[in-house]
């Protein structure tokens, strides 16, 4: 009954929980003799009061209100182990947990072929220029055609992910609608090596973002650490006295300015979820076209004229954020030679800086 209603085939709320037909979660369904946990969260210790739904609805961004709504009605969620309605408020430290007639299941990664932009492949590893709009690896509502998904196909016997995650031969990722490299592990030794370069930060990465706005200082280093938002937690928010959220810090420098936006590159110290894009959004230069941070519409400059009407022209012309992964630098598992790899930007990024160019010469 919490299925995404688009695909009613695909596992519910978790990538644990196999398809239920509606009527086992109906009010005058029996279910089974037996329920099966798939969920137990616990509210953040500072989270602010929120109807049960909502707050659901933003653990669960892949599955509608009504159904939760509708499994809330039949009880199979609960709060400090008792059911409750639709609109309790989700105070600091309870706990919801989501049961089912069904038990949870194992998800199999399903081979698929697709083309992949390998860049560089060897017996121990491989990189991958990922396209913006590819989601990296499968989660709930992205089950296939997922870079996973061509990847075991590619290779057919990638290790598994660390602590049991579905994330075959990965040792880190990137958004969805960001592009650029990805290395992947094609051995355990590859994965374990490349894992710990990623944990004590010796793994050189370089970003290039569209940003709104010219930063004032023309190079800087961003601190604050990153969590999820106690409002929202599909976004990431920054704490910068360290009070929530790991540790996260980025480097910047400002390699063109065209007045109204600028284009940095970006260098990370720690790999955290959203970590650019919510540091560029805490000191008010949020990403080009990221609608998730406040990037999609017009940031700096007149909402009039000629300007509004190209600057609109170009969040047309790239409807997610500008953010592209340049650089990956590394020690390689086996010979421990220091490799370095580089992509050129794709050709929606690279038009939107042709014609950023072109606007700011015109009219500077």
């Amino acid at each position: 009954m919490l299925e995404q209603e688009e695909n009613p085939q695909q596992p519910i709320l978790s990538n644990t929980a196999p398809p239920v037909p509606e009527a086992e979660l109906d009010d005058d369904s029996e279910g089974g003799d037996e329920l099966y946990e798939h969920h137990r969260i616990t509210a953040d210790k500072r989270q602010e009061l929120l109807r049960l739904d909502k707050f659901l609805l933003n653990r669960l961004p892949a599955t509608s209100r009504t159904r939760i709504q509708n499994a809330i009605k039949a009880e199979a969620v609960q709060v400090n182990e008792r059911p409750v309605k639709s609109n309790y408020r989700v105070k600091p430290g309870d706990t919801i947990t989501i049961t089912l007639p069904e038990p949870p299941r194992e998800f199999k990664v399903v081979p698929e072929p697709m083309p992949l932009d390998i860049r560089y492949e060897d017996a121990e590893l491989l990189l991958v220029n990922k396209p913006a709009g590819l989601v990296v690896h499968p989660a709930f509502g992205n089950w296939n055609g997922t870079l996973v998904n061509g990847l075991a196909y590619h290779l057919q016997n990638l290790p598994t992910g660390r602590n049991g995650e579905i994330r075959p031969g990965l040792v880190h990722r990137i958004d969805k609608d960001t592009s650029g490299l990805l290395v992947v592990g094609k051995t355990e030794f590859a994965m374990t090596h490349l894992s710990n370069q990623f944990f004590h930060h010796t793994i050189e990465r370089t970003y290039l973002a569209l940003v709104w706005g010219v930063p004032k200082e023309p190079a800087g280093t961003i601190r604050g650490h990153i969590g999820r938002s106690l409002k929202d937690r599909k976004v990431q928010a920054v704490y910068p006295d360290g009070d929530q959220g790991k540790h996260a810090v980025t480097h910047y420098k400002v390699l063109q300015s065209f007045g109204k936006v600028a284009l940095l590159q970006c260098n990370l110290e720690t790999g955290r979820t959203h970590q650019i894009r919510a540091h560029m959004k805490h000191i008010g230069h949020p990403l080009f076209g990221d609608a998730t941070y406040g990037g999609d519409r017009i940031v700096y400059g007149q909402r009039t004229g000629a300007y509004k009407v190209f600057a609109e022209k170009m969040l047309e012309l790239m409807p997610r954020q500008a953010l592209h992964a340049k650089s990956l630098g590394f020690e390689h598992p086996t010979t421990r030679e220091f490799l370095q790899f580089e992509v050129e930007l794709p050709d929606d990024f690279e038009q939107l800086l042709t014609n950023w160019t072109q606007y700011s010469t015109e009219y500077s």
